[in-house]
């Protein structure tokens, strides 16, 4: 991109943008620490084939997550030991555990969230809902509402099977619906868990072993809306503009099917690829016509879903990013593994502690950045944003 030689620095909030007021994130018991996974797994599961427990180990050392929480637990194999077994129609099991885990982590990310907020529950007028982890009637929404104890005339929305892109998703119909309902604050909840797709290992599957590596599970929560109330509330971020594209036929890269015996994930491996070679052109799309139209991305901060460390270099070398760019990113990889639509909350997070350490040390920060995941379709979503902490 061209350079102006000049910073971009605006010092006044756009009023009516929508603005992330409040962060939290929630987890299950279960800690996973990387280096002990493959040993465990392969005894829960009663696997005793020696070439995929060292194909499981090679991908445990590529995929840098050293922490990881999940749902599943000796005591859910115990009592469900089925749920280890090859062929069994499983899948009522797995939602009966899934639904209940989900909602709990919603809800603890949720309270977390609004105690950072420091406002009343009853202020909240929407909830909106992201899960690819449940299917039942009524949906997660409600749940979560009553479990929360919103209003009955909550107004709310539930984005299910949106995978990786469902965290910045529900950024993007937050903020439409921040924007276009005066006064009013949105909760954002996602929640996530493997317990769904979890399966013991087979030669027939060796793709299922990248999972094992490499996803988590928890939830993410953010509070949204338009014109902070000053001494009040206390601003994040700025969502200035969002937008959206899927990829035309690459939905077969990203293959989830809801089975008998649970969803049966597969992801290609050319995904990396994919990403790498029309991240760009979606980059140029958002920051056309904007303020930053001018600014090299080095110039920006980055808020990228880490789908993998893959993902992350093929980003990192086609924009030609600076290390330290995706640090947030990798750290959130690292820390709790690719935890689905939860995983843009945490990097976020991440962003918001490095801004305030930049702060305390007098040194200059990135104002306005991209937010970006992809999912399948394959799907971009990416919201241009402003960092209101730096």
């Amino acid at each position: 991109m061209a350079n102006n030689g000049d910073s971009i620095k605006i010092t006044n909030s756009v009023s009516g943008n929508a603005t992330i007021l409040a962060l939290g994130k929630a987890f299950p018991q279960q800690l996973v620490m990387q280096d002990y996974l493959v040993d465990g797994f392969f005894k829960s599961t009663n696997c005793t084939d020696h070439e995929l427990k060292q194909k499981l180990t090679r991908l445990c050392k590529t995929t840098t997550v050293k922490t990881r929480y999940v749902v599943m637990s000796e005591e859910i194999l115990k009592n469900y030991p089925e749920l280890a077994t090859e062929g069994l129609p499983t899948v009522k099991q797995r939602l009966d555990i899934s639904n209940k885990a989900v909602t709990q982590m919603a809800i603890d990310a949720s309270l977390s969230c609004i105690e950072a907020w420091g406002r009343p529950l009853s202020s909240i007028t929407h909830l909106v809902y992201v899960s690819s982890s449940e299917a039942r009637f009524p949906g997660g929404d409600l749940h979560l509402a009553r479990g929360l104890g919103l209003k009955p005339d909550v107004r709310r929305i539930m984005l299910a099977f949106t995978g990786c892109s469902g965290g910045v998703a529900g950024l993007r119909v937050a903020k439409d619906l921040a924007e276009n309902n005066p006064g009013s604050r949105v909760l954002l909840a996602t929640s996530e868990t493997t317990i769904v797709g979890f399966r013991p290992p087979s030669a027939q599957r060796p793709y299922d072993l990248v999972g094992v590596a490499l996803f988590g599970d928890g939830a993410g929560a953010v509070i949204l809306g338009a014109d902070p109330v000053p001494g009040v509330e206390k601003p994040l971020f700025e969502l200035t503009s969002a937008i959206q594209q899927y990829l035309p036929d690459t939905e077969k890269t990203i293959d989830g099917r809801l089975t008998e015996e649970g969803i049966k994930f597969q992801l290609g491996r050319e995904l990396p690829q994919v990403i790498e070679s029309h991240v760009e052109e979606f980059c140029k799309k958002m920051l056309k016509d904007t303020v930053c139209s001018g600014a090299e991305y080095n110039d920006l901060f980055w808020a990228v879903h880490p789908g993998g460390p893959a993902i992350l270099s093929k980003v990192e070398g086609r924009l030609q990013l600076k290390p330290d760019k995706l640090s947030a990113s990798r750290d959130a990889l690292r820390d709790f593994g690719n935890a689905s639509s939860n995983t843009i909350v945490y990097v976020l997070e991440n962003l918001v502690e490095e801004s305030k350490k930049k702060r305390e040390k007098g040194e200059e920060d990135s104002e306005w950045g991209l937010i970006l995941a992809f999912g399948p379709g394959i799907t971009f979503e990416g919201i241009l944003a402003r960092n209101l902490v730096c």
